[in-house]
């Protein structure tokens, strides 16, 4: 260690310390603190020249005290922001969770998935949420004490998973959904089992329809059933007995059956809405078997699908899967799986949605012909038979859509969750949630590891192998403005 003076233009700068171990490099990264000059832009006078980054020191004859002249123009001085940089991690939770893009994953607890993935599933749905923040502490009469418990912890868990970018561990939730619902406790060798995720689903959706349902006459609104509630008509008829009825009932999902002759989603809805039941014919006098042909009714905002991928194998006496590849699109219609009825109802918003987009790709309104004029006369206002330009203009398909009241169906959806399952037995493998964004980006969420997906991977799940294949879909409906 040596130490040098260095005149740079009209300063000097004394008592510089020179580690003769280390290369020059280093040296002139010293004088770059104290003059501005960048190291590549100095030229330092030493014996033999201009002293080089990659030198030997020894062979430069420095010595102790010895005045070096540094010649080079210093960078202009940036000024220091006036704000300094803010790193996501010293955001406020709740920004960190805007400026991510996505809510927190969940802890599995053991062989929690499938809840974990019920539960990211329908935390994607907006209006869900908005009706949980309404409810009460204080509960309802008509409301069980269990069943205002899971309404609460439910409430409480996504308002949690919305302020935080760390992995949320559901400990109250599935406390009182074992509580509520005792199958989700059921042990095997003092370890909790896997469960179905569908059941899961299907029983969380149920006690919310009962906690969420205003108080008062039954013709106050379900918030849930607004949500998801799918209105069917059926034809019910015997062949044998020539007798035939209709029924009408509301569901909460469609059933996608699988058979060797179903490759595509539609085909599958198609066989879920056919059935053969066995009932007493009065005419006959005995059981005979009646088919039964559904229709929907009535769309709901949010239609969830379920695969019907398990089934009881007697051989085995356990729930056996269907690996067969079922596709599935991003855009659903179910125009035709509609009755007459409801059919009519969505010709005039799906000429408006058509037009609409239309417009986008530069193309020219279609034009009504003279039945479909003939038919929306005879439908009421509130159906939106208006044709004109301001109506059209109007129409836009909205991610954050006005209420049901200002809004009109199409039949036209969006997929925006899917929840998957892997392995090949309903009581053990893995279940895993997919679900879209506000920002339109694709999150898999398995468990407490939130992933980046795009669509295509998406469309990948549609079984056919051991991978990870849809058990659930639930897609968003494109609507236009009344």
């Amino acid at each position: 260690m040596i130490k040098v003076s260095v005149k740079w233009q009209k300063e000097l700068f004394q008592d510089l310390e020179i580690d003769t171990s280390l290369p020059p490099y280093v040296f002139k990264g010293q004088l770059f603190e104290l003059t501005g000059v960048p190291p590549e832009r100095q030229k330092i006078m030493v014996k033999g020249g201009i002293l080089k980054d990659d030198a030997d020191w020894s062979t430069l004859g420095v010595k102790k005290g010895q005045k070096l002249m540094m010649m080079g123009t210093a960078d202009e001085i940036v000024k220091a922001p006036e704000k300094g940089p803010v790193f996501i991690e010293d955001l406020p939770e709740e920004e960190q969770v805007i400026a991510v893009g996505h809510s927190a994953g969940l802890f599995n607890l053991g062989n929690t998935c499938y809840m974990n993935s019920t539960l990211q599933c329908l935390h994607s749905v907006p209006e869900l949420k908005s009706a949980l923040i309404k409810y009460s502490n204080a509960g309802r009469s008509d409301v069980d004490q269990t069943s205002h418990m899971l309404t609460v912890a439910t409430r409480d868990l996504f308002s949690e998973l919305d302020k935080s970018v760390k992995a949320v561990a559901p400990m109250q939730f599935w406390m009182v959904l074992r509580k509520k619902y005792p199958q989700f406790g059921q042990l095997q060798n003092s370890t909790f089992m896997q469960q179905d995720a569908e059941e899961c689903w299907t029983q969380l959706l149920y006690t919310l329809s009962q906690s969420l349902r205003s108080a008062g006459s039954s013709e106050n609104p379900d918030a849930v059933k607004d949500l998801f509630g799918i209105d069917l008509v059926s034809r019910v008829h015997c062949q044998e007995s020539g007798e035939e009825s209709s029924e009408a009932e509301s569901v909460y999902s469609l059933k996608c059956h699988i058979s060797h002759e179903v490759n595509h989603l539609a085909e599958g809805l198609k066989h879920g809405l056919k059935s053969e039941i066995d009932k007493v014919s009065p005419s006959l006098g005995r059981s005979a078997i009646f088919l039964k042909e559904s229709r929907i009714n009535s769309l709901p905002r949010y239609l969830t699908i379920q695969f019907v991928r398990f089934f009881w194998k007697r051989e085995s006496n356990q729930k056996a899967k269907i690996l067969r590849k079922v596709d599935y699109p991003l855009e659903l219609d179910v125009f035709d799986l509609c009755s007459d009825d409801l059919r009519k109802q969505l010709e005039a918003p799906r000429l408006l949605l058509r037009n609409e987009e239309g417009k986008k790709l530069g193309l020219k309104p279609k034009e009504k012909t003279s039945d479909s004029a003939d038919k929306d006369v005879k439908m009421s206002d509130a159906e939106g038979t208006s044709t004109g330009n301001d109506a059209q203009s109007s129409v836009t398909p909205q991610e954050d859509a006005p209420s049901d009241k200002e809004t009109q169906m199409t039949g036209i959806y969006d997929l925006v969750a899917v929840l998957t399952h892997k392995g090949r037995s309903a009581d053990s493998g893995h279940y895993v949630a997919w679900v879209k964004q506000e920002s339109g980006k694709w999150i898999e969420y398995d468990d407490d590891n939130p992933i980046v997906q795009r669509d295509e991977d998406i469309l990948k799940l549609s079984g056919g192998g051991d991978w990870h294949m849809a058990y659930i879909c639930m897609y968003k409906a494109r609507v236009v403005p009344m």
